[in-house]
């Protein structure tokens, strides 16, 4: 007997809807890293201000103020250095036809730390200043990495990028009803 694999010219096949499916998501869920993004948008600025404020008691208001703006005029300039050497880099790869993957990461990391150097702030311009400068940002690149292989893969990449699946083709069993 041969097994028909959907409708012949007469049949009118049923749609099927994604939620009958056994493969349903079921309800959307928020994604953590808006409920990260969230709680940052709340706390940062309660901890620059503290920072500020106790900066401003040790070295005094105004030195305080000039200090902020130094650091942006200085993350400013370094924002603009290192971003054209990023566009260089990436065009460079692209030019020869390479997987521009590292540029990427970088171009990434140098417009959230040039962001954060924008902010008015010492914890942001900490931060910011890490993200952008070369000698720190390949610490940042791997975390990146790390991030996005876990978000595309899932729990199918461990942390040390391996996979945890076992080698050999995948078996799934079954049986066939009539």
């Amino acid at each position: 007997q041969r097994r028909r694999c959907g409708p012949t010219a007469g049949e009118v096949a049923h749609p099927v809807s994604p939620a009958s499916t056994p493969y349903a998501a079921g309800p959307r869920r928020r994604p953590r890293i808006l409920r990260w993004v969230l709680l940052a948008l709340l706390i940062v600025p309660v901890v620059e201000v503290a920072a500020i404020i106790g900066v401003g008691k040790v070295i005094g208001g105004w030195p305080t103020l000039l200090l902020l703006v130094a650091l942006s005029i200085a993350g400013a300039w370094l924002l603009r250095r290192e971003g054209t050497r990023t566009w260089r880099a990436l065009s460079e790869a692209l030019r020869t036809g390479q997987m521009p993957s590292r540029e990427i990461a970088d171009g990434a990391l140098v417009l959230v730390g040039g962001t954060l150097l924008l902010l008015p702030g010492f914890l942001t311009d900490v931060v910011g200043f890490l993200l952008v400068l070369p000698v720190t940002r390949p610490l940042f690149r791997g975390l990146l990495a790390a991030a996005v292989a876990k978000r595309l893969l899932g729990d199918a990449v461990s942390t040390a990028g391996r996979s945890d699946r076992p080698s050999g083709p995948t078996v799934i069993e079954g049986e066939i009803v009539d």
